[in-house]
This record gives structure tokens, C-alpha cells and sequence, in this order.
């Protein structure tokens, strides 16, 4: 494979994707749990933003993992593999409305660290590709804790 990246930096910024995947998909599964389970005043409101944000989360997924391959490295898939790699960790039980959003605020700050420390890796190779998909995904979660860091507000 020539595409311009060498081999090894080809893997590191894959090793970083990987964490993003994981990272992503685990937040993806707790917004979707969360618009399961959320109840109270804010029930409608809710489920329907989260429900817009599980299907946004969903399909970066498929970005993300797709970038991986893009660099000929396998992208993980597993429940496991994904536990390893997450810096999300499961909620404990249904949280109450309040708690939801704040587990995801908290989830949205975490992806966006994560991939924040992909860069490095992206700029060694000039891997402008990863590097714009990297910003469109901190754009979103920035603009997403954002936004429901503004419904805790008293």
C-alpha cells in the first residue's frame, strides 16, 4: 500500500482511531439506552434529542471505522475489544433525567479528548483525511455537550 503515509505512522494514527471508534460507539449505546429509559418532565424533549443524537452517533461510527481501513488496518468491532478501548464507562442502573444529560455531557467532553489526541499522529503524517475528519467529530461534540450542558443550567 502507497498512499503516501508510511506504514507505521499508518498504524499509530489507526491505534488513536480505534479509541475514537470505541469511544463513539460507547456513547452511542449510552444515548441509546438513555432514550429507552428516560422519564419524567423532560421525557418527550428528551427522547426525541437523544434519539437524534444515537442515529448521529451511529453513523460516525461507520466514518470512523472506514478511515481505520482507509489506512489498511483492521477497525475493532467487539464488545470486548471496544470495553478495552473506551474511555466511557457503562452507567450504573437508569439514571434520573438530570444524570443522563450530565453522563453525556461528560461523554461528549471525553470524545472530544480523544480525539484531540489523534492529531499529533495525523499532523506527523500529513494525514489531512484524518485530520478533517478529526475536526468535524470535535465540532460536533463540542457543539453537542454544548447543548445539553445547557439543560442543567437552573
Amino acid at each position: 500500500m502507497d498512499i503516501g503515509i508510511k506504514e507505521q505512522d499508518r498504524k499509530a494514527i489507526a491505534e488513536g482511531l480505534s479509541h475514537l471508534l470505541a469511544d463513539t460507539y460507547s456513547l452511542y449505546l449510552k444515548t441509546h439506552y438513555f432514550h429507552w429509559n428516560v422519564t419524567g418532565p423532560m421525557f418527550n424533549t428528551l427522547h426525541l434529542m437523544f434519539e437524534t443524537q444515537y442515529n448521529e452517533l451511529w453513523l460516525a461510527t461507520d466514518l470512523i471505522a472506514e478511515r481505520i481501513r482507509s489506512l489498511d488496518v483492521f477497525a475493532p468491532g467487539t464488545y470486548s475489544q471496544f470495553a478495552e478501548l473506551s474511555s466511557i464507562k457503562e452507567s450504573a442502573g437508569v439514571p434520573k433525567a438530570n444524570d443522563m444529560i450530565a453522563e453525556l455531557v461528560a461523554g461528549h467532553e471525553a470524545v472530544c479528548r480523544t480525539a484531540r489526541s489523534v492529531f499529533p499522529a495525523s499532523d506527523k503524517a500529513s494525514d489531512e483525511a484524518t485530520a478533517d475528519l478529526l475536526t468535524q467529530r470535535l465540532q460536533l461534540h463540542e457543539k453537542t455537550a454544548w447543548m445539553l450542558r445547557s439543560l442543567l443550567e437552573k
